[in-house]
């Protein structure tokens, strides 16, 4: 008996495997063991079930099955164009295959008065139904063939031309389950798969790969996405746990700086949602455990006041803060506004950023080592190895997702007695599966009311032949002094022509509003010409700002009132939700117009109606999940937490719910998995592939 387990056993030895074969598995599909193998799902199924008498077959119908014999075959044409026509029938009917690949084959081995089972898409052709390339083999009667689901799985264009198949695949697991069985170790417990009324893993994986009905694939795909998601967040709640033991925090008591501040200081009313997050932070800092907390707001939702305030508790604890920002623009703007609440107060405050020139340095550096600088505001700069603090206690990131996690880290060992408060603080809502999937170590805090006084930003969608009506209303905004952001999309493959477009619009904004000044703002200009032409805008000496999407985060110009958006069928849903928060900012009502050509697709229109719907940042990142799938969205962390094998983040949120629940009540009574039930899920977690950096505990 062979010392290595058996799902780590190499591929070569499955039957039906040849060098070849081997090869292209691995190359294209990374796949060298049974495991590999077994785990390897079908992402749909084709209903073999169903045989369709052939008068009953439409062009309407996806796909079909049936079974008939050959009338008559013929070839046709010379060369390329050789093509292998006949008429298959029935008792009922008859249908016309043809066949381009293959010829000489199929005329020899195509036979008269012997019954085939064909599958394929009908297609309409002068009246005729007919079907191009079906599938096709020998019908060996109604118990043989044709009733079964045919898994199909994802294949790359290489694996399709060396002909491995869905069906080669499904063969190869066919072959591997007859030896596997034995060696498939149940992996939850039984309280749990009975409370769930879940079937075994034996039976889930042989269902998923060879469904003998419809029920018996539901309950596989059932029992193994619970059970992978199950293990996702197992895995997050026991390192947020882990951490919370491992990694002690300063205990942040006193709050009677925060207490002067709100009775003397506060310009405005907090909203509930503020009020909520500031007590759970406030919680964690008294707690003795180190905070690692994200704060979610939208766009103008007011999370720098709520960064402000968690300082203020690390300050009155002795302690300093911290804020960083991805860019000087942003880093600046924070820097002003928290600056007027320090004076008031009488807190230091300072802001390092590449451009702060290194004599400047010099005493911004020994004010800090020393103490006596209290907050510092600033970009990557304070990264650096020369930034050291007296004692760092509170730590802010805004728009994390700009920053390495390796940089990150420089942060985390900026104070090597206590590590800092973390608050992460990100202006893109998550939607709800996707935070606990990629952010389930942490712990989750949301803004979800806009302060007092904001007034909804109005948004419609204009098509480009509405262009004058848009221009007189522009005209009407710039009469009442407002300013207008005028953004066209940005698309790295074909820079030049979005250059070119972003030329053209300017020119003819130009030509429409002679007399207004200007700005423009691109990805190819200097950093610092950036920041200047930025700077005008921020001063209302330039009235319209003609940009790309270089424009999307954080800037604050409470004077913007219209955001129009060129081409937006160009853009994505979030991205135009960032765009669109560019305005709004001040009491003045604001608006987003979203201009797009006659000609646009079902996926743009759900796009554009559902800005035009709503202005709430985390119903429209559920409508982007269901668009374009977790991938495209998780861009927030750099982390694998979402390679999942089978479960869905769109479509799976109960499920997801329903694990993290069970997870989470296992953990809360054993957090170690001590007790002999939880045995085999102690074994799981221990041969499940380990990360040899825990990313998680760093933001």
């Amino acid at each position: 008996m062979s010392l290595v387990p058996f799902f780590d056993t190499d591929l070569a030895k499955l039957r039906g495997m040849t060098p070849a074969k081997l090869t292209l598995l691995q190359t294209e599909l990374g796949m060298f063991t049974y495991g590999d193998l077994i785990q390897y799902f079908p992402f749909r199924y084709e209903d073999r079930t169903v045989v369709h008498p052939i008068a009953s077959i439409t062009d309407e119908m996806d796909h079909a099955q049936f079974v008939g014999r050959i009338r008559f075959k013929e070839k046709i044409g010379a060369g390329h164009r050789q093509r292998i026509v006949a008429q298959v029938c029935d008792a009922t009917g008859c249908i016309e295959i043809v066949w381009f690949q293959g010829v000489k084959w199929l005329e020899k081995s195509l036979n008269m008065g012997v019954d085939y089972l064909f599958y394929g898409k009908p297609t309409s052709f002068n009246g005729t139904i007919q079907m191009t390339h079906p599938e096709m083999e020998v019908y060996k009667g109604e118990q043989a063939s044709g009733k079964y689901f045919q898994p199909v799985y994802p294949l790359t264009e290489k694996l399709r031309k060396k002909y491995i198949d869905s069906k080669a695949i499904a063969t190869l697991q066919k072959n591997l389950l007859e030896i596997a069985f034995p060696y498939i170790r149940e992996t939850l417990p039984g309280d749990v798969t009975s409370q769930f009324k879940l079937i075994s893993k034996q039976e889930a994986l042989y269902h998923i790969h060879l469904p003998q009905s419809e029920t018996w694939l539901h309950q596989a795909r059932r029992r193994l996405k619970f059970e992978e998601l199950f293990y996702n967040q197992l895995r997050l709640i026991k390192q947020n746990l882990i951490r919370k033991v491992a990694f002690p925090g300063q205990v942040f008591s006193s709050a009677a700086l925060l207490t002067t501040f709100y009775q003397e200081h506060m310009p405005f009313e907090l909203t509930n949602a503020q009020k909520q997050v500031i007590r759970e932070i406030f919680a964690d800092m008294r707690s003795g455990k180190q905070m690692n907390r994200l704060l979610q707001g939208d766009v103008g939702s007011g999370k720098t006041i709520v960064a402000f305030i968690s300082m203020l508790l690390a300050i009155d604890n002795g302690a300093q803060a911290c804020l960083m920002a991805p860019t000087e623009i942003l880093a600046d703007q924070h820097y002003q506004g928290l600056k007027q609440f320090a004076d008031l107060l009488g807190i230091t405050i300072a802001k390092l950023t590449g451009s702060v020139k290194k004599k400047d340095r010099v005493g911004l550096h020994e004010d800090l080592q020393s103490g006596k600088l209290q907050i510092l505001v600033g970009t990557h700069a304070l990264f650096e190895d020369s930034v050291q603090f007296k004692n760092l206690g509170m730590c802010i990131i805004d728009e994390q997702h700009r920053f390495g996690v390796a940089q990150r880290a420089k942060l985390w060992d900026k104070n090597k007695t206590f590590h800092p408060h973390i608050l992460v603080m990100t202006a893109t809502p998550i939607p709800r599966t996707l935070a606990m999937t990629l952010y389930g170590d942490l712990d989750i805090s949301i803004i979800n009311e806009l302060p007092v006084g904001r007034k909804p930003i109005q948004t419609t969608h204009r098509y480009d032949t509405h262009r004058l009506q848009v221009f007189a209303f522009i005209q009407s905004e710039l009469s009442k002094g407002r300013q207008i952001y005028i953004v066209y999309p940005l698309i790295e493959e074909s820079e030049k022509m979005d250059f070119k477009d972003l030329m053209d619009g300017y020119e003819s904004i130009s030509r429409a509003f002679p007399e207004v000044p200007l700005g423009i703002l691109h990805g190819k200009m200097k950093p610092a010409d950036k920041d200047i032409e930025m700077a005008r805008f921020v001063k209302n000496e330039t009235k319209i700002m003609v940009a790309t999407t270089v424009i999307e985060v954080g800037v604050n110009v409470p004077n913007a009132s219209i955001m129009v958006i060129e081409s937006a069928e160009r853009f994505g849903l979030s991205q135009l939700h960032q765009l669109r928060g560019r305005v709004g900012r001040g009491a003045e009502q604001s608006y987003c117009i979203l201009m797009t050509g006659f000609k646009i697709s079902a996926d743009t229109k759900k796009r554009i109606e559902t800005m035009v719907k709503t202005n709430n940042g985390f119903e429209i990142a559920e409508v982007d999940l269901q668009l374009r799938g977790p991938g495209d969205i998780s861009g927030t962390r750099q982390s694998g937490a979402i390679d999942l094998m089978i479960a869905d983040l769109a479509k799976d949120g109960e499920i997801l719910k329903v694990a993290r629940e069970t997870a989470q009540k296992i953990l809360e009574e054993d957090p170690n998995l001590e007790k002999s039930e939880y045995a085999m899920i102690r074994e799981q977690v221990r041969t499940q592939r380990k990360d040899t950096t825990n990313w998680a505990r760093i933001s």
